[in-house]
Parts: structure tokens; C-alpha cells; sequence
């Protein structure tokens, strides 16, 4: 499927992977909305191209209207690759006692039924839109984690919801064919974002040296590259890819 002339909505659009993302989807010649929460878009870079929409992915009411923004563009929206999530950490058990039940819905919420969401109320408008030469309508690409396979301690939140993203993948791109959608999902390892930011330089070479190879972390314009792949390549459909370095996670 083509980039160029589609409109492509991407969440958590302001910075990290999906700031990259947004970036190159533009610079490939697509109408790029990307959602992101107010204060994100305050500090997000101006990129021709780049409309910045502020929604809540857990919001139905403004993902919905988000959607409607994108699909009234003057060219067909095609295109959604959802990257907004959040990672905080915490055991199950520690000193300060159990896990906080609302920290682990927040989690699930935002990276599991915010992708859902927003997965569901753009597949609508997509499926009205007339085939490609192709047969396609769009494609959706959802962001995993490989903590969603060997999720580490402290990760019980994250890794539950990263899983859920895994396991919908496969129903989704089977839901979703007759409507000539596909749907992938990335699982990225180590990459090099604003959440690693504030890690020290000594740790970041640890992290780094944690992969098998290459031995560095990824970085956001990798991911772009590998979603553009992905829309291009008109046979991937259904599958989770591991943009990892083949590394492992162990426990810690």
C-alpha cells in the first residue's frame, strides 16, 4: 500500500516512536494526525505535514473525533500506527506492600484499551473507504514490547498489558480482513527515547551491552523505518515483529 496521498493518524505522536513515525509518514508524502495528550503536543516539534490533535487514547469521545479529523482530510485515511503507552514500574510485593491496583488498571487502560480504542474507532472509518488497487483499505500497526514475552521484575503492569497487545494482534488482522485491513504489530527491545532520557549514561551502556547485537540501543527512526516497511509490504499481515537486537530479557 502507498504512503503518499492517505492520511495517517498516529498516537503518542509527539515525541518518542511515534514522533518518529509521524516524521517520516509525513516526509513520505502522507497527512499525518497525531494524537497526543496537551502537554505532549506544548513541547512537540512543528513538522510540515503534522497536524497535532489532542485526544486521550482511553477517551472513546475524543478518539472518536480525532478520527473524524483524519477521515474528513481531503485524502483517504489508510494508515494508523499506535505507539502511545506508558511504563511505570513496580513489584507485585515490595516494602511499601502490594502492587496498587489503580496503578495497574492505569496501565492496562492506556496501553491495552487505549490501543483497542483507537484500533476499533479507526478501523470503522477506514472500512468505508473505497480499495486500493490492491484490495486494501488501510493497515494498523499496534506497539508491543518484548516485556510482553520476558517481562522483567517490576513489570507486571506493563508486561500484562504489552501481552494483551500481542494477543490481539492475530484476532484483529483475522476481524478485520473482510474490511481489506491488516494488522501488525511491532515489539520493540531497547530504544533510545525520552524514557530513557534521564538514565545515566553508565546504565545506558549497560542496557546496551545487554543486547546481542548490535550492541547499542535502538533508535526512534528505526522504528519509523519498520512501519513503513510494514504498510509498503502488502503481505505482512497478522505477525508480531521483534525489533529487539535478538536480545533476551532476564529477571532484572
Amino acid at each position: 500500500m502507498q504512503i503518499s496521498e492517505t492520511a495517517a493518524i498516529v498516537t503518542g505522536g509527539a515525541s518518542g516512536l511515534g514522533g518518529a513515525t509521524a516524521q517520516a509518514l509525513a516526509k513520505n508524502g502522507a497527512r499525518v494526525f497525531a494524537l497526543d495528550l496537551p502537554a505532549s503536543i506544548e513541547n512537540a516539534p512543528s513538522v510540515e505535514g503534522v497536524s497535532y490533535v489532542p485526544a486521550d487514547v482511553t477517551e472513546p469521545e475524543q478518539v472518536q473525533a480525532a478520527v473524524d479529523t483524519a477521515a474528513a482530510a481531503d485524502v483517504p485515511l489508510r494508515i494508523v500506527v499506535n505507539c502511545a503507552g506508558i511504563g511505570p514500574s513496580a513489584r507485585i510485593l515490595s516494602r511499601k506492600g502490594p502492587h496498587d491496583l489503580a496503578l495497574f488498571r492505569k496501565v492496562v487502560e492506556v496501553n491495552l484499551i487505549g490501543t483497542f480504542n483507537v484500533l476499533t474507532l479507526a478501523a470503522a472509518a477506514i472500512a468505508k473507504n473505497d480499495p486500493d488497487p490492491t484490495g486494501q483499505r488501510g493497515v494498523v500497526i499496534n506497539t508491543a514490547s518484548i516485556a510482553g514475552y520476558e517481562g522483567q521484575i517490576g513489570q507486571a503492569a506493563y508486561s500484562a498489558s504489552k501481552s494483551g497487545v500481542i494477543g490481539l494482534n492475530l484476532t484483529a488482522a483475522r476481524d478485520l480482513a473482510s474490511s481489506g485491513i491488516r494488522v501488525m504489530t511491532i515489539a520493540p527491545g531497547l530504544v533510545d527515547t525520552p524514557m530513557l532520557a534521564t538514565v545515566g549514561d553508565e546504565f545506558r551502556a549497560t542496557l546496551a551491552e545487554s543486547v546481542t547485537f548490535p550492541k547499542r540501543l535502538a533508535k526512534a527512526d528505526e522504528f519509523a523505518n519498520l512501519a513503513l516497511s510494514i504498510i509498503t509490504h502488502d503481505y505482512l499481515n497478522g505477525e508480531v515483529i521483534r525489533m529487539d537486537g535478538a536480545l533476551r530479557m532476564g529477571p532484572r
